[in-house]
């Protein structure tokens, strides 16, 4: 495991521009041994001293700001990186859960599949205007009246345990690759168990008339994606070559799944033979409603990349 100071020093440097890093680095490195060594000599030990150090030196975030003339502050400083941490975590999630809703209700209950993306993309767009908008006021109001949020003072041990400047950590690759594998196991499993209860007869979801070319070639297509995720890991941020590769992949598994819903060609006929409310218009929302997601998915998951491409090669 990496020594707090590697920690310590990767986190610093992790918002300062890239020319500035091997200087700043060498910098840092050697004022946190001075401060430490000052320590020791008074008989204390090395861990404890370097806890000290750099618990007193502060945030990473704050003295990347001073190192890069930058100024923390929206009102005032006090609730900067607060702020920021919030609003970043928020519009992770929110406007993409906001838009797939949107699509789906769109698809469905308005019945208007065509203006689904549309609908989708709108409310992403509202919903972090408002979530920014929001945000910022109340924080804004809490440090105008200098109320205090009783939380924590930082220590070194939220420190981040990756030393190096990478976007891709190892649990988000792992989880990616076992939702895949887990996708293609499902694909398979749909074939061979009896998902659908009856009259004892296997009855797949999909049609088995895909295995001819289909199945196979979403199944490639998905392993090719687990091992896009080994090459992410391995580079460890987002590359322009494999932004590209992700958006071969989207396009390759979305383009034919949607091709399949729009033309009736992926569930078991005999599935919707068996099920009423599949014949009478059930297969067509659930068409629409898996065509919406797939591509929204596949559309939010490429911009990711897009987006965090651009931030590294910063």
């Amino acid at each position: 495991m990496s020594s707090l100071t590697d920690r310590y020093v990767a986190a610093t440097l992790r918002t300062v521009p890239a020319p500035r890093r091997p200087e700043l680095a060498e910098e840092l490195r050697a004022s946190i041994a001075d401060m430490i060594e000052d320590r020791t000599a008074g008989g204390q030990d090395h861990a404890s001293a370097e806890r000290e150090v750099l618990t007193e030196m502060g945030r990473p975030e704050q003295l990347a700001a001073r190192y890069s003339d930058r100024t923390l502050q929206l009102i005032g400083p006090r609730y900067y990186l607060i702020w920021w941490q919030a609003l970043r975590m928020l519009l992770t999630y929110v406007p993409a859960l906001a838009g797939v809703i949107a699509g789906v209700l769109k698809a469905t209950v308005g019945d208007e599949p065509g203006g689904a993306i549309g609908a989708a993309i709108v409310a992403a767009m509202q919903a972090a205007v408002q979530i920014t908008f929001w945000v910022t006021l109340c924080f804004a109001v809490l440090e105008r009246a200098q109320a205090p949020l009783g939380l924590p003072e930082w220590t070194v041990d939220q420190l981040p345990e990756e030393t190096g400047d990478r976007q891709i950590s190892r649990c988000d690759s792992v989880a990616s690759a076992v939702l895949l594998l887990g996708t293609v196991g499902a694909l398979v499993g749909q074939h061979f168990q009896h998902w659908i209860s009856g009259d004892g007869s296997r009855l797949p979801v999909l049609d088995p008339a895909l295995w001819s070319f289909w199945l196979p070639a979403l199944i490639v297509v998905l392993v090719a994606t687990v091992g896009l995720e080994v090459a992410k890991y391995r580079a460890g941020r987002w590359t322009w070559p494999l932004v590209a590769a992700n958006a071969l992949l989207n396009l390759a598994f979305t383009a034919p799944v949607v091709w399949l819903l729009l033309t009736d060609r992926l569930l078991n006929p005999e599935l919707i033979d068996r099920f009423a409310w599949l014949r009478d218009g059930g297969a067509d929302d659930v068409a629409r409603v898996t065509v919406v997601v797939t591509v929204l998915i596949a559309v939010w998951d490429v911009v990711d990349s897009v987006v965090k491409a651009r931030r590294a090669a910063r």
